[in-house]
């Protein structure tokens, strides 16, 4: 608790309020996270105005004018939950950054709760999860906590942690730790993005339980079944790099598989549209290239090829060129008395373990590995 913390010293909280189109509810959830405020937790409030339709920024400038803690941030466009926090990260100076929605699903109170494993330095990321505790939780929808469940075990999956929520509003963080993450996320998917990036650096990360009092879509619930779809891309996207090679191996399999899809569609519309065999083959082949890198850096590898050198071009270009390979080792498995099928299947399988290696070492290698709190 706060008054349990160390020689009592006084900190400061820097909450961060993500707001579009919250005029029901912003100045009630303003004034209950003023309301944790005592003689030793001062508090910065941002409220970051995603460029609402309704009365949310002038209630937000009336607030600010009345409370010298509330800080007033625009966006000219809408961009979403996830830039909204980023304007607020980059703008805090509290000693501590929490995330607070402006919706009144969860109570400010618990936000001190929350930064005990911090303040007694034991943390350096606490999360505050729904499913953890005994504090009351509304009940709404089932096929939303079916989503939840499937999207945290899967993240826990990449990213070897044991969390429970990983959706939550409430989290946390030092805030030099929280500015040292690179985060890109405009609209939910920040939340797989922030969990993924606290794993990779190694970061002390607690999860404790809240309360929760959800809200319908009638009274402006605003997370859409694309968001779903986004936060699973997003927990490939910033986790797959990182996993063993094995796992990524097998990630590999199916985007060497779409490829090669790619390449016989490519190929088999190209012959009937009336190219020659010869034209169809190398322009499937291109595509099919083209394809693969694409996947490989939407699924698998972060590093971008830089396409700036005539060694990258021709370290690529050697990988993608291994799968002539195919003709010479089923060629050469036949003539050692391998029958033709095996042959083929045998250097099919070579000639993917090759291509897998050769993107994931040559073509997309990792930077060198930064120990923990050493920036992003």
């Amino acid at each position: 608790m706060i008054a349990e913390r160390d020689a009592f010293r006084p900190v400061k909280l820097t909450v961060v309020i993500p707001c579009y189109n919250e005029e029901q509810t912003l100045e009630a959830c303003v004034r209950r996270v003023l309301g944790i405020r005592d003689a030793l937790l001062g508090l910065e409030i941002l409220v970051v105005d995603d460029c609402s339709r309704d009365h949310s920024r002038d209630i937000a400038q009336g607030l600010a004018q009345a409370h010298p803690e509330v800080r007033v941030l625009h966006h000219e466009v809408n961009r979403g939950k996830g830039a909204a926090l980023r304007t607020g990260f980059r703008e805090a100076t509290g000693d501590y950054v929490a995330v607070q929605d402006a919706d009144l699903e969860y109570d400010p109170q618990e936000l001190r709760t929350l930064l005990g494993p911090l303040l007694g330095d034991d943390a350096d990321v606490v999360f505050g999860s729904r499913f953890l505790g005994s504090g009351p939780h509304r009940v709404l929808y089932f096929w939303h906590s079916v989503g939840n469940s499937f999207l945290t075990l899967l993240s826990n999956m990449f990213t070897d942690l044991n969390l429970t929520d990983i959706e939550t509003c409430y989290k946390v963080f030092r805030r030099e730790v929280l500015q040292s993450l690179d985060l890109s996320e405009n609209r939910f998917g920040i939340e797989p993005e922030l969990v993924a990036k606290v794993a990779h650096r190694g970061l002390r990360l607690y999860e404790m339980g809240i309360s929760y009092h959800g809200r319908t879509y009638e009274e402006g619930k605003k997370v859409a079944v694309r968001d779903g779809f986004r936060a699973l891309y997003c927990i490939f996207h910033y986790n797959a790099h990182k996993l063993p090679p094995p796992m990524q191996l097998a990630i590999y399999l199916f985007i060497g598989g779409s490829a090669a899809l790619a390449n016989l569609t490519t190929f088999v519309a190209l012959l009937a549209l009336g190219a020659s065999v010869t034209a169809s083959t190398v322009a499937a082949f291109v595509l099919a290239a083209a394809f693969n890198y694409v996947l490989c850096i939407l699924l698998l590898f972060r590093h971008r090829a830089r396409w700036s050198s005539a060694t990258e071009l021709g370290i690529y270009g050697v990988v993608v060129g291994g799968g002539a390979l195919d003709l010479g080792l089923t060629t050469s498995f036949v003539a050692v008395g391998l029958r033709p099928w095996l042959a083929k299947a045998a250097a099919s399988a070579i000639g993917f373990v090759f291509n897998f290696l050769g993107r994931r070492l040559w073509v997309f290698p990792e930077p060198k590995h930064r120990p923990p709190n050493s920036g992003p």
